[in-house]
């Protein structure tokens, strides 16, 4: 008589609801610290945690959206970019616009593109992969305790001290010789949003097209 598969029991989760009670407790309390140096400071910290839950609940990776189309094929990730970077644009359009209106100077970094943009987007890019995150990505596995991403913060933080360190060499001798385009200045505020916007949505639709073709079980 052969003996009945007992199916494995399944391990009991330990209730976490006390050590988020004591977190909860510590971030408020660091709140209060923070507010006796500027009212700004508690504010900050509470964004703060907000955006790392965020990140941590969704995964959320520049590295991820840019990655994984290659590597397994999903591009969950790519489209979720696509729409940040959809929203952020109507923010920003809306700043930059009011602005314009006044005659004040159009807020933001509008920094020439030229060979240094690909060199650096080549260097950075393969720097992302090996390390397994951007700075989001690193930020918030650093968070949850993975090692190599210590490392990786590490020598994010030396990097960037280093080339604000000799951003005055960049900038003249690379950066300024580039082509510089502001859409609105060439083409007006409303044709540039337009072309903006379709040019994100061509992206999104091509993402989700390219998800479905290597993944056909997402397919309605």
């Amino acid at each position: 008589m052969e003996r009945e598969r007992r199916s494995p029991q399944k391990k009991k989760k330990a209730n976490q609801l006390p050590i988020a009670a004591i977190l909860l407790v510590i971030i408020i309390a660091i709140g209060f610290y923070l507010g006796k140096f500027s009212p700004n400071l508690p504010m900050f910290w509470l964004f703060g945690i907000l955006l790392g839950v965020s990140l941590r609940a969704s995964r959320y990776c520049f590295t991820a959206s840019m990655r994984d189309p290659i590597l397994t094929g999903g591009t969950n990730l790519t489209k979720a970019v696509i729409v940040a970077i959809a929203l952020a644009t109507v923010g920003f359009a809306a700043i930059q616009y009011k602005a314009s209106l006044a005659g004040q100077p159009i807020p933001g970094n509008i920094s020439p593109a030229g060979v240094h943009v690909a060199v650096g987007a080549f260097m950075f890019g393969i720097g992302m992969v090996i390390a397994g995150g951007c700075a989001s990505g690193t930020l918030m596995r650093v968070g949850e305790g993975f090692v190599m991403q210590w490392l990786s913060l590490v020598f994010f933080i030396v990097g960037s001290v280093w080339g604000a360190k000799d951003f005055n060499f960049w900038k003249p001798a690379f950066m300024d010789s580039g082509i510089k385009v502001f859409l609105p200045d060439v083409l007006g505020w409303f044709p540039a949003l337009v072309l903006q916007f379709a040019l994100l949505l061509a992206l999104f639709v091509l993402a989700d097209w390219f998800g479905n073709r290597n993944n056909p079980e997402n397919t309605l």
